[in-house]
C-alpha cells in the first residue's frame, strides 16, 4: 500500500525510440502515481525520438490524466533525465523517482522505497542480475572501479535507473553538475555519498528489455566510457576539493 501524507511524487521517464514499450510502461507507472494522489505526475520526456513514440505518448495523455508529455530535441539520456528533474522541481514535486522506458524495472518494487522515504535523501535499486546483455554488465563493473579510482569511494550501482530522491537535496546537487554532462545520474550518486546524505541501495529485479532495440551498442558504450574517465578526473578536482 502506498501512503502519500501530502507528498507529491513525480516519476520521470526519459524516452527515445520506445514505440514498442511506451504504452505498457506508461500504464504501469501511471497506476503508481494515481495511487499516491491526484497531484502526483508521471512525466515522460521524449528525447527527439525518430519513431512514433511521441505520437503514442500524445494519445496516451488523453487516457491517463496524470501523464505529462514533454518533447525536446535529442540530447541523450543524461540531458533528458536532468530536463525531467528540473521540470519536477519547478512544478512542486516533493519527491522525484526516475526509471527508464524500456520496461526493465518493476513498479511492484517501488513501495519498498516509497514507504520509508522520510528516512533517506536517496534510495537506489541495485541490479544484482542484469538481463540486458554482457556489454552493459561489463560497463557496471568497470564503472565501479573507475569511480573508486577517481572519487575514492565504492558505489554498488551508480547509474541505476531506479532512484527515489527528496527534492531539496536533489535541487542543490543539480546545480553542481556541468551543463550537458552525459552521466548526471552517476555523478549525483557519487555526490550523495561523498557529501554525507542519507542513502541506501535495495536489490531490485531487472528484467530483459520488453520490446524494441537497445539504442546503446558497444561502440557508443566505449565512447561514453572514454569521456567518463576524462570527465571524472576533472570533476573530482572541481567538485570535491
Amino acid at each position: 500500500m502506498l501512503e502519500s501524507n501530502n507528498d507529491i511524487l513525480y516519476v520521470v521517464i526519459p524516452a527515445y525510440n520506445e514505440e514498442e514499450n511506451i504504452g505498457d510502461v506508461v500504464k504501469e507507472w501511471h497506476e503508481v502515481v494515481s495511487t499516491i494522489g491526484s497531484q502526483s505526475k508521471l512525466v515522460v520526456v521524449n528525447d527527439g525520438s525518430k519513431d512514433s513514440t511521441l505520437k503514442k505518448l500524445t494519445e496516451l495523455a488523453v487516457v491517463f490524466n496524470q501523464l505529462i508529455v514533454l518533447d525536446k530535441p535529442n540530447g541523450g539520456h543524461g540531458d533528458t533525465v536532468v530536463y525531467g528533474y528540473k521540470y519536477a522541481i519547478d512544478h512542486g514535486a516533493t519527491y522525484v523517482f526516475q526509471t527508464d522506458s524500456d520496461g526493465q524495472t518493476r513498479p511492484a518494487e517501488f513501495p519498498q522505497l516509497w514507504n520509508v522515504r522520510d528516512e533517506y535523501d536517496i534510495q537506489l535499486g541495485f541490479r544484482k542480475v542484469r538481463q540486458d546483455g554482457f556489454a552493459r554488465w561489463i560497463v557496471t563493473k568497470v564503472l565501479r572501479i573507475v569511480i573508486l579510482f577517481q572519487f575514492r569511494t565504492w558505489i554498488t550501482d551508480a547509474n541505476t535507473p531506479f532512484r527515489l530522491m527528496k527534492v531539496a537535496p536533489l535541487s542543490q546537487l543539480l546545480e553542481k553538475i556541468p551543463k550537458g554532462y552525459n552521466l548526471p545520474n552517476v555523478l549525483l550518486t557519487v555526490m550523495y555519498k561523498k557529501e554525507g546524505y542519507k542513502y541506501r541501495f535495495v536489490k531490485i529485479t531487472f528484467r530483459p528489455r520488453q520490446g524494441g532495440v537497445n539504442s546503446i551498442n558497444i561502440k557508443s558504450i566505449a565512447k561514453i566510457g572514454q569521456h567518463a574517465v576524462k570527465d571524472f578526473a576533472h570533476l573530482s578536482k572541481s567538485i570535491f576539493r
